[in-house]
């Protein structure tokens, strides 16, 4: 049987995370929550494993449980694995009313998926989210830290496919351990 690897954060990581912790007084430390959390998902491979979350209840110094009200409560964390892009389509009223369903539908139907899945390859997960804020450009969506507004099936098909291949670039690259 394989031994499980501990999940702990890179020396590199655990510093920002100090510095973090640092800004607030002493028994205030759960204020760093959300950012640490962010530091966590970006560490664990995008997503937010009960163990890493039990790992950042013991850098804060906290219960575990208020970790997992936190994460299951914001949808910016993931609680399972997720794919290289993680497309975050916005479902309220502004996304709604201008094409959002239309949008979600199409993106299941090509990469033959449905909302909470990735695709065989790991490349795409779909996602639908509250408000991200850009009612007036609706509908629209989130990868990462990139908005794409004012979407369109076409602009869809076009932005999926750049996608692709610049993940495919960046995947070719770091097997030659050249940066992108």
């Amino acid at each position: 049987m394989a031994e499980n690897k501990a999940i702990e954060f890179s020396s590199d990581t655990l510093a920002v995370a100090k510095k973090i912790i640092a800004r607030y007084p002493e028994g205030k430390h759960k204020s760093a929550l959300i950012p640490i959390l962010h530091l966590a998902q970006t560490e664990f491979d995008g997503w937010l494993s009960v163990e890493a979350m039990d790992y950042v209840a013991s850098v804060l110094n906290i219960k575990p449980i208020e970790v997992y009200e936190v994460v299951t409560f914001y949808s910016m964390f993931n609680t399972k694995p997720v794919g290289k892009c993680l497309l975050e389509v916005c479902q309220t009223s502004s996304c709604w009313l201008r094409g959002s369903d239309e949008i979600i539908n199409h993106i299941k139907k090509k990469l033959n998926i449905e909302v909470g899945e990735t695709t065989a390859d790991g490349m795409f997960t779909l996602k639908t989210v509250e408000c991200l804020g850009s009612c007036g450009t609706a509908p629209m969506l989130q990868c990462g830290g990139d908005f794409h507004e004012n979407l369109t099936t076409e602009k869809l098909d076009s932005l999926l496919e750049k996608m692709k291949i610049k993940n495919e670039r960046s995947t070719y690259l770091k097997s030659l351990n050249l940066s992108s």
